[in-house]
């Protein structure tokens, strides 16, 4: 792909850069923001870069935030007995448009997976055993994806809750399998993981059906 302007060249490698975006698209971007009028691209570039710079991660749940305490945590009216744990941000957003849960998250930032070099020690997880310890929540919700990563994921978490010198009486669940195992939950259907969330299983049965 040839350029006449090395500043169109240099701003469509950087749009290419994006996940899912190759070059004949990034230049579609480009030559849209080309037309675009000027006042309106620069506030687009302020919004990416304050983003970028001023976000916040919450400091209770690791979800992502204007504040140290995210909107959802400081919400009187979500049920803050009721932890849902999810693997990233992508999934608290897919499960918040449901609008069938009304408590809080607790983001892991990943899942246990040794073959892509992601150990324990590497995502929230001590965090969360932690807040279990101090906010002793009535219900544990384990909304990871349905894959051996995932289930992996569960039964540390689980096993090291158990392990601890202080019991927790903590009920552990997880969505049901309206997701087939393999999938993803940010693609799936808003009405299928809002079911799954209404319907979630106790771990034990999950594991024992495996």
């Amino acid at each position: 792909m040839q350029f006449s302007s090395s500043l169109l060249e240099n701003a469509v490698n950087e749009f290419a850069r994006l996940p899912g975006i190759g070059k004949k698209t990034a230049l579609r971007l480009v030559l849209h923001l080309l037309k675009t009028d000027p006042a309106k691209v620069e506030a687009f570039g302020d919004a990416v870069s304050r983003m970028r710079n001023e976000i916040k991660f919450c400091q209770r749940c690791f979800n992502v935030s204007d504040a140290d305490i995210c909107s959802i945590c400081s919400n009187s009216l979500r049920r803050q007995e009721i932890i849902c744990v999810v693997e990233n941000i992508r999934d608290v957003i897919a499960i918040e448009s449901t609008q069938q849960f009304s408590g809080t998250y607790h983001v892991l930032g990943g899942i246990i997976s040794p073959l892509d070099g992601v150990g324990p020690d590497q995502l929230n997880i001590d965090p969360l055993i932690h807040r279990v310890h101090k906010e002793k929540p009535q219900e544990l919700i384990f909304a990871l994806n349905p894959n051996i990563q995932g289930d992996t994921t569960i039964y540390y978490i689980q096993k090291k809750l158990n392990a601890s010198p202080e019991p927790t009486t903590v009920r552990i669940t997880t969505i049901s399998r309206g997701i087939a195992f393999g999938g993803e939950l940010e693609y799936a259907d808003e009405l299928t993981l809002g079911r799954s969330l209404q319907n979630r299983m106790p771990v034990e049965s999950y594991m024992s059906n495996r």
